[in-house]
């Protein structure tokens, strides 16, 4: 009998007894944890789908950990760019305690099979009536409703905030004046 489990984004294969480490959880250590089954095997039922509501994996937090350190490096050769980092994963070790396989989790899901069965042929009015309630009726058309126009918003108040007031024109830029040449220098000679 084993089951597959859905921990942290990923998956994994458990049986009672097993040890697993998958991402860090919130719970404590000592605590008991309940896990989501995608998958349930024993040796005279599978269950997946709808059915594992009644399929339940329990596993207690062992301890917490930090997994082996992973460098990660950068290099662009001819420019001397080079970076070194590293990353730990937190991790979180779990044993499972068992592997329950139970009644369903909501008890008006399971119907007898002659209620089931007659309550295919019936009509809706009568399904309705079977079990209590009215018929819902069909809702009736309402007419088209004229369109509004749309609500102006007030003029907000000069309470002084920024948001409040306008902003303020910046004057046009000027072109700077082009420069003239400077004179030429005359020699000491007169020329």
């Amino acid at each position: 009998m084993y089951a597959i489990v859905k921990a942290g984004g990923k998956q994994y294969r458990v049986e009672k007894g097993d040890t697993l480490v998958v991402d860090r959880m919130p719970d404590s250590e000592g605590s008991k944890v309940t896990l989501e089954p995608l998958l349930f095997r024993s040796e005279n039922a599978i269950f997946e789908g709808a059915d594992l509501a009644k399929v339940k994996v329990e596993a207690t937090v062992q301890s917490h950990m930090r997994g082996q350190k992973i460098y990660i490096q950068k290099f662009k050769p001819k420019r001397g760019y080079k970076r070194r980092t590293g990353h730990r994963s937190e991790l979180t070790t779990l044993e499972i305690t068992d592997i329950k396989m139970g009644s369903s989790r909501s008890g008006s899901a399971a119907k007898p099979a002659t209620e089931a069965s007659s309550a295919g042929n019936a009509t809706p009015a009568s399904k309705a009536s079977a079990s209590g309630t009215s018929a819902p009726e069909a809702p009736a058309k309402k007419p088209a409703a004229a369109k509004k126009p749309a609500a102006k918003k007030p003029a907000a108040k000069a309470s002084g905030t920024a948001a409040a007031k306008p902003a303020a024109k910046k004057p046009a830029a000027k072109k700077p004046a082009a420069k003239k040449p400077a004179p030429a220098k005359k020699d000491d000679d007169g020329s």
